[in-house]
């Protein structure tokens, strides 16, 4: 027996597939930025943003272009020991054509300084805009937003925007 589906159903299953691939997609982007940060590979984290990024770690800590980025990412391996940032709660919005999205994520990244100071850590969110030219996905933009910090090397930092009662 066959059957017949109707066709605007099947544009829209594959409309949700289509979705459901590009959030994986989307997932290991934000996975290799933290594997390539806690394993001090500059290179690799550079060459997952678009050459006009906008990264904000901080009010008064960023880089705009893929060239400053790079240069930002310079001092990992001098003045951290070891690092290892913990991504979760991905909420991925895609645009009408599947080619950018915004992303907002979940961050808990702990730091071992390499001078004699206590580890630091992070707790926030990555607000995220993305773009896929058909090469894969890069950041286009990138926020580092806190939430709190417990002995963290960035003294000013964005909040989340939590709302107050």
């Amino acid at each position: 027996m066959t059957t017949t589906q109707n066709p605007a159903t099947q544009k829209a299953a594959d409309q949700v597939l289509a979705e459901l691939v590009e959030t994986e997609r989307v997932h290991r982007l934000l996975f290799t930025y933290a594997f390539h940060l806690d394993m001090n590979h500059p290179d690799e984290i550079a060459a997952l943003f678009t050459e006009d990024c906008y990264v904000s770690y901080g009010p008064d800590f960023g880089a705009e272009g893929r060239e400053a980025y790079r240069e930002t990412l310079g001092g990992i391996g001098s003045f951290f020991a070891a690092t290892s940032h913990h991504v979760s709660n991905i909420v991925v919005d895609f645009g009408p054509d599947l080619r950018t999205a915004t992303v907002r994520s979940s961050l808990y990244a702990w730091h071992r300084y390499t001078r004699d100071r206590p580890d630091g850590h992070f707790f926030g969110q990555y607000h995220d805009e993305l773009v896929n030219s058909g090469d894969g996905w890069r950041f286009a933009r990138r926020e580092l937003r806190a939430a709190g910090v417990v002995d963290f090397h960035v003294k000013k930092q964005i909040p989340i925007g939590r709302a107050e009662s």
